[in-house]
């Protein structure tokens, strides 16, 4: 499933229902609007639905994190990710594949960079053009985690999926310091989110174009022989 707009699937179980309604109350009411009986008269359910799936608050925010984690995985298909280290060629023909781009004075990181900066650049502007109300509910449950140590452990797992993967394409990329770098570059990928959504940037969306070049920008800094693939990088937005 490839979800490109903030709404939730028709055909949601009632579980599914029951978190999607907390995250849409999350970004249109904040915490303090999020409630078992609230989520019940969004979701057209008769009162008690709620409370029989999740008798507590904290179950409550727990299974928005969980739904979240899910519609946020699915932002972005693996058909649409570069090719993670298992999956390229090894041995030989890695060692084939190095030699010919010594010979020609480009490393590998010059390649990965578009591929990378393509993936990374799609996914910031589906963010912003259709999902700003799973990154407003986001921002509520990651302050809220800060004041709930059970639920922090929750959201730092859902997040653990998303951030090992860019450490792999990082490490396939060429990177020699894969983790530093990807602190680096989820950092910077949650500062655009936010600037864009709720900080200073909020009044426009940058184009996927322009996402795309800083995105390569900021990998060239990074990866061996990017530097010389920056200025491929400026195709058309969407």
């Amino acid at each position: 499933m490839n979800a490109r707009d903030d709404h939730a699937p028709s055909s949601a179980s009632r579980p599914q229902l029951i978190a999607d309604t907390a995250l849409r109350l999350l970004a249109e009411r904040g915490m303090r609007g999020l409630t078992h009986r609230a989520v019940d008269e969004a979701a057209g359910l008769p009162q008690g639905s709620t409370s029989n799936l999740a008798r507590t608050r904290a179950a409550l925010l727990e299974a928005a994190v969980g739904r979240l984690a899910e519609r946020e995985a699915a932002v972005l298909t693996p058909e649409e990710l570069p090719l993670p280290q298992r999956d390229r060629p090894s041995g030989a023909e890695t060692e084939a594949a190095a030699g010919a781009g010594a010979a020609s004075g480009v490393a590998a990181g010059g390649a990965e960079v578009p591929a990378l900066a393509e993936a990374l650049s799609l996914a910031l502007h589906r963010y912003l053009t259709h999902h700003r109300e799973l990154l407003l509910a986001r921002y509520e449950l990651a302050l809220e985690a800060t004041r709930r140590p059970p639920l922090r452990e929750v959201y730092d797992r859902a997040g653990r999926a998303f951030r090992e993967p860019v450490v792999a394409m990082l490490a396939a990329a060429g990177s020699a310091a894969p983790e530093r770098h990807a602190l680096s570059v989820v950092a910077w990928c949650d500062g655009v989110l936010f600037s864009c959504t709720a900080g200073q940037f909020h009044a426009a969306v940058p184009t996927r174009a322009a996402l795309r070049t800083s995105c390569a920008e900021l990998l060239a800094g990074m990866l061996p022989g990017a530097g010389a693939s920056r200025g491929g990088t400026g195709v058309a937005g969407e």
